[in-house]
């Protein structure tokens, strides 16, 4: 007869919320491997302000269209290096000559489309600043400022779409923004912080990963899932 299961043991895990806490080993069930599980535990689902990040996380949830973010997440570092830190003005200065240079970049996923609607979504992205002070004012108007936070028991619970992400979806497309489906977009939301889907027994589930946006205008319908 087996003896009794041994307990899993607590992990160190960095947070954005502070220092590094010890937190049992119970997360998403997405969250496997350790570049997965530090992405999860550091940044899935907190609430991002910041212009610059909320444009590295559209391009990169772009780029995702067709492969796996883990994919994504491992050359995530390239990326960066590939487009200037993801500053928007600059990547909307992007030449055709830039984009040759990205189409031979290994380190990238060297889709043209993908590379092309990049610059286009920076210039896309500036004209959603001049209009709106920021892009953070412009996406959390959707949710009046507020993430959504659900109370999915199973990663299966958790959908591809929402009525909320087909809103963005058509907004954004309305802009000029190219590789916003809404499944894109629902993604974006989760990385984003507009939506919290970590699942019941996720050690991160009712936890507060952040404040809301104090920008954000609220003249939007306000959704929920």
């Amino acid at each position: 007869m087996p003896g009794k299961p041994k307990p899993k043991p607590a992990s160190k895990v960095p947070s954005l919320l502070g220092p590094a806490v010890t937190t049992p080993l119970g997360r998403c069930g997405w969250a496997n491997g350790d570049l997965n599980a530090a992405y999860h535990d550091t940044e899935w689902g907190v609430p991002v302000h910041d212009d610059r990040l909320l444009f590295e996380f559209l391009i990169l949830e772009g780029a995702q269209a067709g492969l796996s973010w883990i994919t994504i997440l491992k050359k995530r570092d390239n990326y960066r290096q590939a487009f200037d830190n993801f500053h928007p003005d600059k990547v909307a200065r992007y030449d055709s000559q830039r984009i040759k240079k990205l189409m031979v970049n290994p380190g990238i996923v060297r889709n043209r489309l993908k590379i092309e609607s990049a610059v286009r979504n920076a210039r896309a992205f500036l004209a959603v600043q001049k209009e709106f002070g920021s892009f953070d004012a412009y996406i959390w108007s959707f949710v009046n400022g507020h993430p959504i936070r659900n109370q999915r028991k199973r990663l299966q619970d958790i959908p591809a779409r929402t009525e909320l992400s087909d809103a963005i979806s058509r907004d954004l497309s309305k802009r000029g923004f190219k590789f916003v489906g809404s499944t894109i977009c629902y993604a974006f939301m989760q990385a984003i912080g507009i939506v919290n889907d970590h699942t019941v027994g996720c050690f991160l589930y009712g936890k507060d990963l952040g404040l809301p946006a104090s920008g954000a205008r609220s003249s939007r319908r306000r959704f929920r899932d």
